[in-house]
């Protein structure tokens, strides 16, 4: 393999996850599938980390390995030998614990020491000078915070300028679910091997997984044979998604979105939401709102169909509506309250966003027929339980939502999750910091509501619309930065991503 194509292949992310606890038997069921041992996997997991590092780093001559009393040490271990027979300086820095080692752990530690390698306490000095660390202490086993000494190694190694590779994890985060209990390295690069897991796309990955990467250690024909649990989905499969329009094709046929809510001074957020449906596709978009919207709406949109709701109008409007679309400015008063009633009655599609769900906090009910997309808040109000348990479990706050209210959940935030009632489970991996804005929401349900439109199932149109929104929002930062980002900018660039060029 040439250094590109390797470079390629170690960057390479596949579409699917797998959830941690699975993660020892995919590994076992890989190797006798191809006749190998676990060790043989160690082995090329830590070829893979060297590869890594000479390949991104490729003047370090300086290498500090940390290595913990488990399997992912034993990754460590075997670096370290093979950064010691190219020439570098390597200093082992090794957590001991009260039970044996593994026994691939114990074989390659037993290859470090027959090598000339040196095991310094995990107490140690450090060398003076370091180019890159090493950081296979934990790897994937944890589920609480670090214990010393290493946390005290974790504190040590962010607090040095030397760039660090996470083998497979970083250590302290926990690879379930995304959740840092305690100390985690700030990663540089993570190497993530055989699978890709929740942790590493979702929670507070992005704070310490730094650029994400992947080797599946030779298993690739074995793993596309197995069914994932989970997905995992960037702008690249948007064209999965969204086909090429026939030459036919007529805004009747494109859909007719009917949008429901912004209540008095709330006219920005019906609006937003609306023309994100425009842009995503619409063929029609019809808004009921307050009659003092009316104009501000149709002032800055003339595309859209604005008229006072009542509930004459909103009668009419839902026999004449594919999907319906309410929440963004409804409000909590009796006249949000009444059409949010209306709404329910109906067996069409749709999609329920602000306001609509603290209403249906209170008053909760189950259905198939749609898509609901809280953030951590809301979702926290929907489940009765406080925003931090929602955050330290995204996956499962996720799962809980469909349990509860059916159809689509999409949880919103640093890796949004889009889970089903029928078990499917999806990360949305796209999006920045910039997002952190009012108005995302109400531009994010457009966009989905539009998709449901044009006849993508709803956890397809969840999906699609979640990666088509993040990505033109990475498109925003990529041209002006994180800061200052609006929700409105992303018009300029969303119809890039709902038009995917086709192979």
């Amino acid at each position: 393999m040439s250094n590109q194509d390797s470079k390629k292949n170690s960057r390479s992310i596949p579409y699917s996850v797998w959830p941690a606890q699975a993660l020892a038997q995919l590994e076992r069921k890989g190797a006798d599938t191809l006749g190998i041992t676990l060790y043989e996997l160690m082995l090329r997991a830590g070829q893979a980390a060297y590869e890594h590092i000479k390949m991104y780093w490729p003047e370090a001559q300086r290498w500090l390995i940390l290595c913990g009393h488990g399997n992912n040490g034993g990754d460590g271990y075997v670096v370290a030998r093979l950064a010691q027979a190219a020439g570098k300086q390597v200093t082992l820095l090794a957590c001991e614990g009260n039970k044996a080692l593994p026994e691939e752990a114990q074989t390659a530690r037993d290859a470090w020491l027959e090598a000339g390698g040196e095991i310094h306490a995990a107490d140690a000095a450090w060398p003076e000078e370091v180019d890159v660390i090493v950081d296979a202490l934990l790897g994937t086993g944890i589920n609480r915070a670090p214990a010393e000494p290493y946390a005290a190694l974790i504190r040590l190694a962010n607090a040095h300028a030397a760039p660090v590779l996470a083998v497979d994890m970083p250590s302290g985060l926990l690879a379930a679910n995304g959740r840092a209990p305690g100390e985690v390295i700030d990663a540089t690069h993570t190497l993530s091997v055989i699978a890709l897991k929740p942790g590493q796309i979702t929670g507070q990955a992005r704070d310490y997984t730094g650029e994400l990467h992947y080797t599946d250690l030779g298993l690739s024909t074995f793993l596309s044979g197995e069914l994932a649990p989970m997905a995992r989905y960037d702008v690249s499969f948007l064209s999965h998604w969204l086909k090429p329009r026939k030459p036919t094709s007529h805004k009747g046929s494109q859909g007719r979105l009917l949008v429901v809510g912004g209540d008095a001074g709330t006219a920005g957020a019906i609006r937003m939401t609306s023309e994100a449906a425009l842009r995503t596709g619409s063929g029609l978009v019809r808004v009921l709102t307050h009659k003092d919207n009316i104009t501000p709406i149709l002032t800055a949109r003339p595309e859209i169909m604005v008229d006072e709701l009542t509930d004459e109008r909103l009668k009419e409007a839902l026999e004449w509506a594919d999907v319906i679309a309410i929440g963004p400015g409804l409000g909590q008063r009796e006249w949000g309250k009444k059409a949010l009633k209306s709404v329910a009655a109906s067996e069409k599609p749709m999609l329920w966003d602000a306001d609509a769900l603290n209403l249906l906090a209170i008053s909760a009910e189950k259905r198939q027929n749609r898509i609901i997309t809280p953030h951590p808040g809301e979702a926290a109000r929907l489940l009765g339980i406080k925003t931090s348990e929602i955050e330290s479990d995204r996956l499962h706050a996720a799962q809980e939502l469909v349990n509860r209210y059916g159809g689509v959940a999409v949880l919103k935030g640093a890796g949004t999750i889009i889970a089903s009632e029928a078990g499917e489970i999806a990360f949305a991996d796209v999006g920045n910091a910039g997002m952190a804005t009012g108005g995302m929401g109400d531009v994010l349900s457009g966009i989905i509501a539009s998709l449901m439109g044009q006849k993508l199932a709803l956890f397809d149109a969840a999906c699609a619309g979640c990666v088509a929104h993040g990505a033109a929002a990475d498109a925003v930062a990529a041209q002006r930065g994180t800061r200052g980002m609006l929700a409105t900018d992303l018009f300029d660039l969303l119809w890039q991503f709902v038009n995917p060029k086709m192979n």
